[in-house]
This record gives C-alpha cells, structure tokens and sequence, in this order.
C-alpha cells in the first residue's frame, strides 16, 4: 500500500497516520480503498508519529511505517481510530498536532475515522466545527473539547476541507463519498463493489437503530430493494408503503429513522446517484438519462444533480466522463 511502481505519479496522494494502539478495522479500511494495487487513482502511505512499528488495539503490531513528514505531501490525510488519549507533552505527538494544522493550512484535506477525530479536535481543527465519531465516544469528544458541536447520530459529516466519520463500517461510507467525490460514481461503485459494500450511504443516516429488528420479510430492506429496481417508475410514498406492508405513517417514521432522511428525498438521491453513473459511463442524453432513472425531464434533472452536485449534468459529464 505504501509506493507502487505501477501507480503514476499523479495519483491522488493519500498518507494515512496511523497512531499509538490504532484500531486495525480502520486502518485496513483507509488502505482497502485507497491502497488496493490494481488500481491507479490512489497512493496510499501509512505513517506513524515516528518511524518503526505502530501497536494495535487488538494486540498485533504494524511495522515498518514511515515517520510523519510525508504528510505534507500529501493531498488527503486520513487518521484511522486510537486509544483516543494522546499525550500532547510528547514531543512526537506535537510534531504529528503541527503536521496536520500545516497541512490544513496548505489545503490537505484532512479526515478522520472513529476515535480518529481526537487527534483533529486536539489540534484545534474541529474548533467552531460539527463533527462526529463512534457513538459510545461521542460524549467524551464532546466534554474534553467543548469548542466542537459533537453530533451523535450521523454516519459522517464533510466539511469539504475537514471530514469526519463515525465507527467501524461508517468509515468505509465516508472513504467512499471521498472517491465519489474526487473520481465520480462510477470509480466509487467499482470500489464499493470489489468490497461487497453497499455504494451509497449518506451521511446523515443513523449510527444505529432504535428500533426492534423487523420480522424477516417485512423490513427495509426488500422495499428499498424494491424503490431502487422501479426508480424509474413514479412510485409514491404510499405506494413504498404499502410495498412494506406497513402504514404510510408507520413507514415514513421508520424509513427516516433508519436513512436518514424520509423516503422520498432517499429515493431522489438514488436517482441523482445513478443519473451520475451513467453521465460518466454512457453516452446516453440528458433527456434519456432523465427518463431512465426517474427524474422526467432534463430540467428537472439539471435542478435535481445541480442542488446535489453543485454543478449541471453537461459540466459533471465533462469532468467525470469515462469510456463507456
């Protein structure tokens, strides 16, 4: 994951810092999705407060990382999760703190995953910010660090210079709207897909569920399942509903708890998200884009991929086209 000869020069560069008693999980995810060798978007380098081993928190070692002077070439530095108490006395540990506000500085853009976000709230960078991080942590990052706006019930947040997400499998969503972001949908579904991971999820949907595990057949997932085959179709709520065999009512509670977001701007968010894919990958019409995934006409799907986007369907097929 470290230098690939087979990687250009130009690729994306991604350090990933890896402190004292890391949690593996997310430093494996960082390297899966960044690191992976048949692909060439990406360069991925795992660092340390100094040279030599890093130590985990399951018990195992990391060795032969490099010291933290590579951050400041990186373009994107990701902190996995940690013991979370860092000794700012350290000298190493200040040097990694004065890293990571040069780097800010100098326009890195600066992530962190799980527990990640003590070492950007310790070095000020969260001040005056919302962030994120494991839920059963939240309220610790909240009490030692009173400048940040902690927010306990979302999968990430992104600030565009700054992101932050919460634990375990949250940060495999927010490395992915990372490569959605700078590579496009397409190169974002094809990593998603090498993982066995759902593509998309946004980052206000819930950390967790507070809700009884639904009988098998009767949940979310065969109606999501369901919305996202017939997205071309003008499905209503009540028809998703009634789909899940449950009231409208009763339905759009649950669906909202569970994504994030009521079902109706999820399901527009599907259709902006594959009208992306296939601006990159086809060479289909804006009209027939429009048509295929739902959102009627082009000027609805202008107004739709511009709110969500920030930029119109010609400029994002421009920027993000790929041989079909």
């Amino acid at each position: 994951m470290s230098n690939n000869s087979r990687q250009p020069r130009c690729a994306h560069q991604v350090v990933i810092l890896a402190l004292p008693e890391v949690v593996a999980f997310d430093l494996s995810t960082a390297a899966q999705i960044f690191g992976f060798r048949d692909e060439d978007e990406y360069q991925a380098t795992v660092v340390g407060a100094a040279p030599g081993d890093v130590s985990t928190s399951t018990g195992f070692t990391v060795g032969g990382v490099v010291g933290p002077e590579a951050i400041l070439q990186a373009d994107t530095v990701i902190v996995p999760g940690f013991n979370s108490r860092l000794d700012v006395t350290d000298p190493a540990t200040g040097r990694v703190l004065d890293l990571l506000r040069y780097a800010v500085e100098d326009g890195v853009r600066v992530v962190s995953i799980c527990t990640g976000a003590f070492a950007l709230a310790a070095a000020g960078l969260l001040d005056g910010r919302s962030a994120t991080t494991h839920w059963c942590r939240t309220e610790e990052l909240r009490c030692r660090y009173p400048a940040v706006s902690v927010h306990p019930g979302v999968l990430y947040i992104d600030h565009g210079d700054i992101a932050t997400s919460a634990g375990v499998a949250a940060g495999i969503d927010l490395c992915l709207h990372l490569v959605r972001r700078d590579m496009g949908e397409d190169v974002a579904a094809r990593i998603a897909r090498r993982m066995v991971v759902a593509p998309h999820r946004t980052g206000g949907q819930a950390q967790f569920i507070e809700h009884p595990t639904p009988k098998p057949g009767v949940g979310m997932s065969p109606v999501v399942q369901w919305m996202t085959e017939h997205m071309a179709e003008p499905l209503t709520v009540a028809e998703c509903a009634d789909r899940a065999g449950m009231s409208l009512r009763h339905f759009q509670r649950r669906f909202t708890a569970e994504f994030g977001e009521p079902p109706a701007a999820w399901l527009n968010r599907q259709r902006v998200t594959e009208a992306r894919r296939l601006l990159e990958v086809s060479d289909l019409t804006v009209d027939a884009i429009a048509r295929r995934t739902g959102l009627g006409t082009a000027t609805n799907m202008r107004r739709h991929v511009l709110g969500q986007v920030g930029v119109t369907p010609t400029a994002y097929r421009r920027s993000f086209r790929r041989t079909p």
